[in-house]
């Protein structure tokens, strides 16, 4: 069983940045693809970025490409994701997810454990 914490949202301003972190543990964390989806109000959830289980590979949807940040220290368990001039749009219920598979891409239809959230909101 994989369990994941998320922390670090909250209300910011347009332009500010924010940086999510989300703690893992259990069996298999470590070999684990992780990654950061979010949920916008009457949306679906959406991939926001995706780490593979060394850290070294990393994918961005393109509406935070560019100005966010993916990372994972692996003796600490921890996944962050560092989102810079954030918008109005950015707001939303952000979860961390893991798979099993190596690295969480876009393509990743398997995740097998998610986070609860912690929200974010971006004011004008």
């Amino acid at each position: 069983q994989v369990q994941l914490e998320e922390s670090g949202g909250g209300l910011v301003q347009a332009g500010g940045s924010l940086r999510l972190s989300c703690t893992f543990s259990g069996r298999a964390s470590k070999s684990s693809g992780m990654g950061w989806f979010r949920q916008a109000p009457g949306k679906m959830r959406e991939f926001i970025a995706g780490i593979d289980w060394s850290g070294r590979i990393t994918t961005y949807a393109d509406s935070v490409k560019g100005r966010s940040t993916i990372s994972r220290d692996i003796a600490k368990n921890m996944v962050y994701l560092q989102i810079d001039t954030l918008r109005p749009e950015d707001t939303a219920v952000y979860f961390c997810a893991a798979t099993s598979e190596a690295v969480l891409t876009i393509k990743t239809r398997a995740i097998d454990y998610w986070g609860q959230g912690t929200q974010v909101t971006v004011s004008s």
